[in-house]
C-alpha cells in the first residue's frame, strides 16, 4: 500500500510511526527540514522536503499510484488544497484534517465532489473523548466497541485494590464470578508494555487495562478498589473550540457546566452561543475565582486551554481542592506518560487521537474499528471474522497467538462472549484484540 502524508507535525509523525511497523510504502512531505531529519533518524519512511500543494512534487512522488493521501498540516485550507489536487492527479483516497467541525455534521456541501473522501477534526474527536471519560468516572481510559457491548477500560491500581500482589491467575480464581480479561499493564519505570500471562503479578500503581462485557462493568469497581460515582457539576477551563464543543456535548446529557474563559470578547461570544452554560470571564489559574465558583463542590474539572502547562497545573490545583475527576489537554506527547504519576486521571492529546482515527482507514477490510490507549504504544482492534479465516480452524489456545497480543473478547450475534482458551471462534464473529506494533502483521494473518 502506497501512502503519502502531507505534514510532519505530531499527527503526521505518529501516523508514520504506526505505518513504519507495517512495511507500508510511506512518503512524508513537509517544509521543515529539522522535522524530516528527526523522522529519518527514527522511522523507516521516505521523506521529501517541499510544498505538498505542488503539482510537480506530487507527480514526482507518484501520487497517481497512491492508495491514500493524508493531509494533516496545521492549515485547514492547505489540507483542502492538497486533497483536491491529489485526487485530481489520481490518488485513490484522500483524508484531510480540518478545524471546522461544521463540515462534519450534516453539511450541505458534498466535499467528495471536490476530492475529499474523509475529513477528521481533532477538536471534535477530543471533545467526544472527554465526554466518554466522564461517563466512566473511575477509569482514566475507556473505549467502547459495538455500542458498549464490550469495553476496554484502564485504571491505576491503588492500595485499595484487592488485585495488588495477586497474579493474574490468582485474580481470575478469586473473582471467578466476574467476567473480565486483563489485556495490558503499564508499569512505572518499565518501558515495555506488559501483556499479562497467568504468572504476572499486579503491583501498586500499575496502569491496568481490562476488557469487560457490558454486564460486568459494574462488578469491576470492587476489583479495582474504587467506587462508581456520578458526575453532574463540571468546570471547563478554556473557551477553545474543544472547550465549546465539550460544553455542548455535556449539556446535551444534562450535566451542569461552567466554562471559564480569560479573553473577555471570546467569553461574551460563548455566553451568547451556549444557552445552558454559565460562562465566566476570568483567569482559571486564580484560586480565589475557583473558590468563588465552588470548586470544592465540583465533580469534574476539564482544562483545555492552549497551554499544556496551564492545563496540568490547574488540574493539580482542582485535585487538591477535592475534585474527583480531572482531565487535561496536552500538546506535548512526552507528557502523556506522566498523568497518573502526578495525580491527574487523564491527559489527552488531540493529535494522538486524530492519528489513531486516521489509521483505521489504512487497515485491511476485516478490521471494523481501531483505538489507541493512552500511555501505551499499541492498538486495540475489532476484527470481523471472514469465512474460512485461520482463527476459525482451532480453539484460541491452539492458534499460536503471539505473546505481544491478547484476545479481549468476542461479540457473536450482538452478544458478548469471553475469549478464553477453549473458545472456538466462528464465521461472522467480531473479535477484540489488543496488540503491540510488532505483532500486528501476525495477528492480521490469523483473520485472513
Amino acid at each position: 500500500m502506497k501512502i503519502i502524508i502531507a505534514g510532519a507535525g505530531d499527527v503526521g509523525f505518529h501516523l508514520a510511526k504506526l505505518l513504519s511497523y507495517e512495511s507500508q510504502d510511506t512518503y512524508i512531505i513537509d517544509f521543515d527540514g529539522d522535522k524530516l531529519n528527526y523522522i529519518n533518524n527514527h522511522l523507516d519512511v521516505i521523506t521529501q522536503k517541499g510544498d505538498a500543494t505542488s503539482i510537480k512534487l506530487l507527480k514526482e512522488l507518484g501520487v497517481d499510484s497512491a492508495d491514500l493521501l493524508i493531509a494533516v498540516t496545521e492549515s485547514q485550507n492547505t489540507n483542502f488544497t492538497i486533497s483536491v489536487i491529489g485526487k485530481s492527479l489520481g490518488a485513490k483516497k484522500t483524508i484531510a484534517r480540518i478545524d471546522n467541525p461544521e463540515f462534519l455534521n450534516e453539511c450541505e456541501v458534498d466535499f467528495k465532489k471536490f476530492g475529499l473522501d474523509f475529513m477528521i477534526s481533532p477538536q471534535e474527536l477530543a471533545a467526544n473523548e472527554i465526554k466518554m471519560l466522564l461517563n466512566q468516572s473511575s477509569f482514566n481510559d475507556t473505549v467502547a466497541f459495538e455500542s458498549g457491548t464490550f469495553n476496554v477500560m484502564g485504571t491505576s491500581l491503588t492500595y485499595k485494590s484487592p488485585l495488588v500482589d495477586l497474579t493474574v491467575k490468582e485474580a481470575k480464581q478469586k473473582f471467578r464470578n466476574i467476567d473480565f480479561i486483563t489485556i495490558a499493564i503499564k508499569r512505572d519505570n518499565v518501558a515495555q508494555t506488559i501483556i499479562p500471562r497467568g504468572d504476572v503479578t499486579y503491583q501498586l500503581n500499575d496502569q491496568v487495562y481490562f476488557s469487560v462485557p457490558n454486564y460486568s462493568m459494574k462488578d469491576l469497581y470492587p476489583i479495582i478498589g474504587k467506587k462508581q460515582f456520578n458526575i453532574k457539576n463540571v468546570i471547563i477551563l478554556g473557551g477553545s473550540s474543544i472547550g465549546e464543543k465539550t460544553a455542548r456535548n455535556l449539556c446535551e446529557d444534562n450535566f451542569r457546566v461552567k466554562l471559564i474563559e480569560k479573553n473577555k470578547e471570546k467569553a461574551e461570544n460563548l455566553a451568547e452561543s451556549l444557552d445552558n452554560v454559565l460562562v465566566i470571564n476570568g483567569d482559571g489559574r486564580n484560586l480565589e475565582l475557583l473558590e468563588e465558583e465552588n470548586i470544592r463542590e465540583t465533580d469534574a474539572f476539564i482544562a483545555v486551554t492552549n497551554n499544556s502547562e496551564t492545563n496540568i497545573m490547574s488540574c493539580l490545583v482542582a485535585k487538591s481542592k477535592g475534585v474527583k475527576k480531572t482531565i487535561a489537554l496536552v500538546e506535548n506527547m512526552d507528557y502523556i506518560d506522566i498523568s497518573q504519576t502526578i495525580g491527574i486521571e487523564s491527559l489527552i492529546n488531540k493529535k494522538l487521537i486524530a492519528a489513531s482515527n486516521i489509521f483505521r482507514h489504512i487497515r485491511k477490510g476485516e478490521i471494523l474499528a481501531l483505538a489507541n490507549l493512552h500511555n501505551i504504544d499499541a492498538e486495540v482492534f475489532e476484527f470481523e471474522v471472514r469465512p474460512n479465516a485461520k482463527v476459525t480452524k482451532k480453539p484460541i489456545r491452539d492458534l499460536n497467538v503471539p505473546r505481544e497480543a491478547v484476545f479481549g473478547g468476542i461479540i457473536r450475534n450482538g452478544e458478548p462472549l469471553m475469549s478464553f482458551g477453549g473458545m472456538q471462534i466462528q464465521d461472522g464473529d467480531k473479535v477484540i484484540v489488543f496488540c503491540l506494533p510488532e505483532a500486528i502483521e501476525t495477528v492480521e494473518s490469523l483473520f485472513r
